[in-house]
């Protein structure tokens, strides 16, 4: 039962999903239930999944043989990723653009990033991985329907769980007095590190049996490169992570995840 209210926690703090009324009495809140929930984020990428799959086969069904089926499949899978999760990944990507494209000075990036206004470099980079992403599923989709199903399962999921290895490697820098991600800023445990992994695992495996181990490890492995890319900027650049790093960083393991299975597929 704790474990359950823990993952509604997550539910209420990342997605749209209403948990209202007598259940999110029941539920209940604490930073320390806050930090908890932080084992259960991949499984948020499970219900991501679920949605994006179902959008992208269903368009993909409706409108085959019409080679732009996987096209508009990408762009509405992603509208509803988007409202369910309330676009807070894509609003994390945008900050920590505007504040590390901003400014080379610590401190002044820090304050660009609170800023709820966006700037030049927030709109670029939301552009360019919108397109990134976008593309990437439709040319996994004109492979086939298989293909594009299991990376948005994959990438779901595992950019889901990157991002919890900041939160274990790099200090919380934000304003702390208001940050809503400060109670995720402590140690993550290892036992809610394993609980996190955990979760990945039936996504990895449905990969690994509908696809290959190639196309896996290049998913795989591109995705966590790219969110080891972005943690190493944030120690350079803020010596530390905010919440919005969080998000970009989930961003931009998920386009990795894409990337690496459409290498995957070129390379056999």
């Amino acid at each position: 039962m704790q474990a359950l209210r823990h993952y509604l926690l997550a539910v209420q703090f990342f997605t749209r999903i209403p948990v209202t009324g007598r259940l999110a009495r029941w539920v209940g809140y604490s930073p320390a239930m806050l930090r908890a929930s932080a084992a259960h984020f991949p499984g948020i990428g499970w219900l991501a999944a679920v949605l994006a799959t179902g959008v992208y086969a269903a368009l993909y069904w409706a409108l085959a043989p019409n080679p732009l089926a996987p096209t508009v499949a990408a762009v509405f899978c992603t509208i509803a990723t988007v409202l369910m999760t309330g676009g807070f990944h894509e609003d994390g990507l945008a900050d920590v653009a505007d504040g590390l494209g901003g400014s080379a000075d610590r401190e002044r990036a820090l304050d660009i990033m609170k800023d709820s206004c966006i700037g030049a470099f927030g709109a670029m980079a939301l552009v360019l991985a919108l397109l990134a992403k976008l593309s990437l599923l439709a040319l996994l989709g004109a492979h086939s329907l298989a293909v594009a199903l299991a990376a948005l399962a994959g990438g779901h999921v595992l950019s889901r769980l990157w991002p919890l290895f900041i939160v274990r490697s790099l200090p919380h820098v934000g304003d702390t007095a208001r940050s809503k991600s400060k109670p995720l800023a402590d140690q993550i445990t290892s036992g809610a590190l394993a609980a996190a992994v955990l979760w990945c695992f039936v996504p990895v495996a449905l990969v690994w049996q509908t696809q290959s181990a190639l196309f896996l490890v290049a998913a795989a492995g591109f995705s966590g490169l790219a969110a080891a890319w972005m943690g190493r900027w944030f120690a350079r650049r803020l010596q530390g992570f905010t919440g919005d790093c969080l998000g970009a960083t989930q961003q931009v393991s998920e386009i990795g995840f894409y990337l690496g299975a459409a290498l995957a597929l070129r390379w056999a």
